[in-house]
């Protein structure tokens, strides 16, 4: 189903009855990449995916930013009558949940960051990642999708991926090719880690309870999270152990139980 703004028809998927979570995905993905947690938990859970601008199959008039995405997603979830949601997301689809969460904490009962980030601390930083992403966007518009795609499942973020069964490698790698160059340019010139806000002197003003995800074999983000958890008041970090980067494709079964145990807890 398509939710329309004056920028963008944004896709969203409802799937099951019950507590209502909302899902965002990761760069380069779609709602496909949460298809094995939707078939596991829509008997207990109401979930609602949408594709972030850029991907799948939404689509944009314009680029859009971190925070005029935050404000269509909370304009979505007044649509769907959500008052209060749990939100999960992954990697970018992270970025932005936690950005949703700063923006509108009134609308979050709980949230869930899977190898997340609350973007860069310094205007340095923020500043290189930015040149180096502008580089990734120009790589896309001159070499082609497939020729990006072929670069970015190589790049040591997702080597562990190469050890996962052929065919849910021929999968992500299909979900992956399912993109637009403009749009993954797009999401990397206008929603990059560089471009969105850096939440770090603020995480200490949301108070709602936060489940910070990693995996072991992805130290980077292992570390980012351990220290997201001491300025997160009411937070909990989990190092998923011999899982990489995108823990709900290479531990399924293991990451599934965390979200819902998480999510029924009193």
């Amino acid at each position: 189903m398509y939710y329309q703004t004056k920028t963008a028809s944004y896709w969203y998927e409802i799937h099951g009855e019950g507590i209502p979570v909302v899902l965002l995905h990761g760069f380069t993905g779609s709602t496909a990449t949460w298809q094995q947690f939707i078939d596991e938990q829509k008997d207990k859970l109401q979930i609602i995916a949408i594709d972030l601008p850029g991907h799948g199959n939404t689509e944009t008039k314009e680029p859009i930013t971190m925070e005029a995405c935050c404000h269509d997603l909370s304009q979505l979830l007044q649509f769907l009558r959500l008052d209060s949601i749990h939100l999960l997301g992954y990697s970018m689809g992270g970025r932005t949940a936690l950005s949703l969460a700063m923006l509108y904490p009134e609308l979050i009962e709980k949230l869930i960051l899977e190898s997340a980030s609350p973007g860069l601390m310094t205007a340095d930083e923020r500043k290189m990642r930015i040149e180096k992403d502008e580089l990734l966007a120009k790589k896309i518009k001159q070499d082609g999708l497939v020729s990006f795609i072929d670069f970015w499942q190589d790049i040591p973020l997702f080597q562990t991926q190469k050890f996962l069964p052929t065919h849910v490698q021929q999968t992500i790698r299909k979900e992956r090719l399912s993109q637009t160059e403009q749009g993954l340019a797009d999401s990397l010139r206008f929603m990059g880690t560089g471009k969105q806000p850096s939440w770090w002197e603020k995480l200490h003003l949301f108070k709602r309870p936060v489940l910070l995800m990693a995996g072991e074999l992805d130290p980077k983000f292992a570390a980012i999270n351990k220290k997201m958890r001491n300025s997160l008041e009411k937070s909990e970090v989990v190092i998923v152990e011999k899982a990489g980067h995108a823990i709900h494709i290479e531990k399924p079964a293991i990451f599934g139980t965390l979200v819902s145990e998480f999510i029924m807890k009193k």
